[in-house]
């Protein structure tokens, strides 16, 4: 499950906010079962849509649910106001407008000042600009939840996406595979409502085999462009021709640059293979069973000998690359490398300066890389 900060306040209000839209409306429609008052029905529980097309709109909805926070519970019972799903707490038109700015701001004086014990107010938002004054009113009065979706330009979102693929598989009893989740959480990028649809999906089609395999994954769910791009690169780091050159072809045919492939696919596996294989021979790293065992081993290095390395957006360590790499580096010599390095910076020139079949060209680099006679 995506990483929810929690900040608990001993006051009958709460909050569920974040970028993840799936996960914040499950967490939300939960704690709202939970808040209901028992045996009261429709009495016990009023809901506010808070999902608003308009600034007008929206500041209606938050009136309303001012309104049926001020209303006592009937027949003097306990109620749950819950404003649900708004779409005016995040940095867009409908939430900068005026008239929501003045209405949140009368809400922020209602959950300022004491509901009592009779009524409880639940707030979910897909979105929270945590500058405005609202935001800073419910983090100071209320039990907000903050649950944003994984970054996948962030180190490490691999390694959590795992554990909540992992975590939700066990409620189904489903087992993966080592390599069928790496497989699926690169498909799924971190996605929790993919994540979820897919796992239906695999547990309906297995049916009393519980084992998640490759091959399960790889017909089940669907690849997505960055999916063939990750399959090629896995194919090509495993010595599996035919499927490498199929993939090729499904690139160019889904409207791909024969470019684009060699620099996007081909090459930074190919780099990465080299590099993996250059650390595991000069340091001695080991060949490891999971890419996480050989992130903590490059972890350990001294900052000269990683140096050199690819980095992500955020300045660190491609690991994750480099340590399904590594896992696949024994399969080449350090001289097929270098040459198919070499081959690349051909390929590119004649890509661009050559009027040959980009098809046979790449085709001649994955030939060459996997040792094989065309």
């Amino acid at each position: 499950m995506p990483k929810a900060k929690l900040q608990s306040k001993p006051q009958n209000i709460y909050a569920v906010v974040g970028s993840d839209e799936a996960e914040v409306k499950r967490i939300a429609a939960e704690l709202a079962e939970k808040l209901t008052p028992p045996g009261l029905g429709d009495f016990g529980l009023e809901v506010i849509d808070g999902c608003a097309d308009n600034a007008e709109q929206a500041a209606s909805r938050i009136r309303s649910a001012i309104e049926a926070l001020q209303t006592l519970p009937f027949m003097g019972g306990s109620k749950l106001v819950w404003l649900k799903n708004a779409n005016f707490l995040g940095d867009n038109a409908i939430g900068r407008a005026a008239s929501v700015q003045l209405a949140l701001d009368e809400l922020s004086e209602i959950i300022n000042a004491d509901l009592g014990n009779d009524v409880t107010f639940l707030f979910s938002a897909t979105e929270a600009d945590k500058r405005r004054s609202f935001y800073k009113a419910l983090t100071k009065r209320a039990e907000v939840q903050v649950i944003d979706r994984l970054d996948s330009n962030r180190s490490g979102w691999e390694e959590e996406a795992g554990e909540i693929v992992r975590g939700r598989a066990n409620k189904l009893k489903l087992q993966f595979d080592d390599d069928a989740l790496e497989l699926f959480v690169l498909l799924t990028g971190g996605d929790t409502r993919q994540i979820d649809n897919e796992l239906d999906k695999i547990d309906i089609f297995l049916g009393q085999d519980r084992q998640v395999t490759s091959e399960y994954v790889r017909e089940l769910v669907p690849l997505s462009r960055a999916g063939v791009i990750f399959e090629l690169g896995n194919a090509l780091a495993v010595r599996d021709l035919e499927r490498a050159l199929k993939l090729v072809r499904r690139l160019l045919d889904q409207g791909e640059t024969a470019i684009g492939i060699l620099l996007v696919a081909i090459l930074p596996t190919i780099r990465n293979l080299l590099l993996a294989k250059d650390l595991m021979e000069h340091h001695r790293l080991q060949r490891p069973h999971a890419p996480f065992t050989f992130i903590s081993a490059i972890n350990r290095l001294p900052a000269s000998a990683t140096e050199h390395l690819p980095r992500k957006k955020d300045g660190s360590i491609n690991g994750y690359a480099l340590g399904i790499a590594a896992q696949n580096a024994h399969r080449f010599e350090t001289r097929q490398l270098i040459e198919a390095m070499q081959t690349c910076l051909e390929a590119n020139l004649k890509l661009v300066t050559s009027q040959l079949d980009h098809e046979l060209i790449l085709t001649e680099i994955v030939v060459k890389l996997l040792g094989q006679q065309v």
